[in-house]
């Protein structure tokens, strides 16, 4: 009898382990709240966290969605044109919970406390394009919520680098520093530099590879960052599904800035457009040096087109 109750008890303490490839049940459906509380308890070393409850009904809660990236794939100009659902709630600033580590031992409460206050019916939403690039992440996420849904958003990998780029140079220039040429990155001996992190953050499959071994592809809907540059709409329409939101955004949320050179929303009568370090002009690069580019990619882009079973317009 002691040896059963020993048995017993050693079974109950045993620790859970996450395997490295989880098995997934798609079909799981909890409630948010209820899942919330399942979080707090799994992650909550002392049980006190506290529910940020507004007098008005909202509250502080776990994002249901995260844009995990890409880094200058669009990631704000999707957050800003799916913050027009009225059924959406958005944290303001990239909160970088799971990639930065003096953050993520803030523990839960921390993460919650970032996050805009909503109401039930309401789907929260964060973005740290940084996530979908980090090799911590998706397990960090998976041990979090398993039935996360996740945005991802691309754009062609050559112009993706010469946009990193272009951000990293300017950020120099206002502060009065000064940054090499774009050559001197991607060059190294006369070859391509592959060690230059714009293009490893670019190798889109490595990294999708990563989060599928966490979450089923119907978990993550990949929005077409060149496509929503051109025609939002059609891709906003898209995201709306997946999240499996009422139609609520239409055409006549988007107009052409011809000034600014993109699109820009229009909701309720007023008018915005992106932050003016958005669609900044990228630096002229002598197109053997494109070339190059392009053809580094192919392979990978190749892979990447059959891991997730579809193609994209790129070079």
């Amino acid at each position: 009898m002691a040896a059963f109750l020993l048995g017993a008890v050693l079974l109950i303490v045993q620790p859970q382990i996450v395997p490295s490839r989880p098995a997934i049940n798609s079909n799981a459906e909890t409630s948010s709240q209820s899942v919330q509380r399942e979080l707090l308890k799994k992650t909550s070393q002392k049980n006190d966290f506290k529910e940020n409850i507004h007098s008005n009904g909202s509250c502080q809660q776990l994002p249901q969605t995260i844009i995990i990236g890409v880094r200058k794939g669009g990631t704000r100009a999707l957050l800003e044109m799916l913050s027009l659902h009225p059924d959406i709630a958005a944290a303001e600033s990239e909160v970088h919970f799971f990639d930065w580590e003096d953050h993520y031992r803030n523990g839960l409460q921390w993460y919650i406390n970032q996050m805009p206050f909503s109401y039930p019916h309401q789907i929260t939403v964060e973005k740290t394009p940084a996530y979908f690039t980090s090799p911590k992440v998706p397990e960090r996420v998976y041990n979090m919520n398993q039935s996360m849904r996740l945005l991802l958003i691309l754009r062609d990998p050559s112009e993706r680098v010469l946009s990193d780029y272009t951000q990293v140079f300017y950020n120099h220039m206002q502060k009065h520093k000064p940054y090499p040429s774009i050559e001197q990155f991607l060059i190294k001996d006369g070859e391509l530099n592959v060690d230059y992190k714009a293009i490893n953050r670019s190798l889109y499959y490595i990294h999708m590879h990563n989060w599928l071994k966490y979450f089923p592809l119907d978990h993550i809907h990949i929005v077409d960052g060149d496509k929503l540059i051109k025609d939002p709409f059609p891709e906003i329409e898209k995201v709306e599904r997946f999240l499996k939101l009422s139609p609520q955004i239409n055409a006549s949320n988007f107009y052409f800035n011809k000034t600014k050179g993109f699109y820009c929303l229009r909701d309720s009568g007023r008018e915005r457009c992106l932050h003016e370090s958005k669609g900044r002009a990228h630096p002229q690069v002598d197109i053997r040096l494109l070339e190059k580019l392009h053809e580094y990619f192919h392979e990978p882009n190749k892979k990447f087109f059959e891991l997730v079973g579809r193609t994209f317009d790129w070079h």
